[in-house]
C-alpha cells in the first residue's frame, strides 16, 4: 500500500503543565475518511489541534506527505495542505457571510471556487450578504466548512461539526462530506454522533485518556458494536 498522507506516531501534547495526549498513533491515506471517537475529555479535539501545533507544546512525530512537522509553526503546517474547521467555528460577526468566506488566504492550487462552494451550500448563497452573527447555527457551521475549501487544503480536520445542529442540517453536512470524499479529499472527523459518523468513515479510531485504544474498520462495525458501545457509552 502507498505511504500514508498523514502519519502520527507517539504524539504527546500539553496545555500548560496538563499532559493531555499520551502517545497517539494513527495514519490516514489519501482520499480516506477516519473518525476520532470517544467520550468528552478523551483527547479527540486536542489530537486535531496538535496536528497543527495549536496546543501548548507537543512531541512525537506528525508527518504530512512525508514531511515531519513537529518543529514547524502552525502557518507552515497549514501550507502543507491542512484545513481546520474548529468546534467554535470562528465566524467574524462584523463581516458578511461572503466576506468570511473570502477571508482565508489560498494555500495552494485546487481550491473550490466561490461558485462551486455556493453550489454545494445553497443556503450560503442566499445569505451571502448577511452578517456573520445573523446566520443560524447550521449556516455558521456550513460557512466554517466552506471557508477551508477555498484555500486549496486537501486534508480537512473537522471538529464536532454536528454538535447542537438540527437533524436536517446534520443530513446536509453528511451529503457534503460524501461529496468531498468523492472529490478525493482526505478527512479527519472528530465526532460524538456515531450514527452520523458510522456510514461515512473508512476507519474509526477510539480514544480514551489521551490514547487510541481501538481501531475499527468499516467492515468490522457489525462485529464490534458491543465494544464500541462500551467505549462510547452509547
Amino acid at each position: 500500500m502507498s505511504t500514508p498522507l498523514l502519519q502520527v506516531h507517539d504524539l504527546h501534547a500539553w496545555y500548560g503543565e496538563s499532559h493531555i495526549l499520551h502517545g497517539v498513533d494513527f495514519e490516514i491515506h489519501e482520499g480516506e475518511l477516519v473518525t476520532l471517537l470517544g467520550r468528552n475529555g478523551a483527547g479527540r479535539s486536542t489530537t486535531v489541534k496538535s496536528l497543527l501545533g495549536l496546543t501548548g507544546s507537543r512531541k512525537g512525530s506528525v508527518r504530512i506527505a512525508g514531511v515531519e512537522t513537529i518543529g514547524l509553526q502552525t502557518h507552515e503546517i497549514a501550507r502543507l495542505g491542512l484545513g481546520y474547521c474548529p468546534e467554535e467555528r470562528g465566524i467574524f460577526s462584523s463581516l458578511s457571510c461572503e466576506e468570511n468566506l473570502l477571508l482565508p488566504p489560498k494555500l495552494g492550487t485546487g481550491g473550490l471556487s466561490v461558485d462551486e462552494i455556493y453550489e454545494m451550500f445553497p443556503n450560503l448563497k442566499e445569505r451571502r450578504h448577511s452578517q456573520g452573527t445573523r446566520l443560524s447555527g447550521g449556516e455558521q457551521q456550513m460557512l466554517a466548512m466552506a471557508r477551508i475549501l477555498r484555500t486549496g487544503a486537501r486534508v480537512l480536520l473537522l471538529d464536532e461539526i454536528t454538535e447542537g445542529l438540527a437533524p436536517v442540517i446534520v443530513q446536509t453536512l453528511g451529503r457534503v462530506i460524501r461529496t468531498l470524499k468523492s472529490k478525493g479529499y482526505t478527512i479527519v472527523l472528530v465526532e460524538q454522533n456515531f450514527r452520523f459518523a458510522a456510514p461515512l468513515a473508512d476507519r474509526h479510531y477510539v480514544m480514551e485518556h489521551g490514547r487510541i485504544v481501538a481501531t475499527v474498520r468499516k467492515d468490522e462495525l457489525a462485529s464490534k458494536t458491543e465494544m464500541l458501545n462500551e467505549y462510547l457509552g452509547v
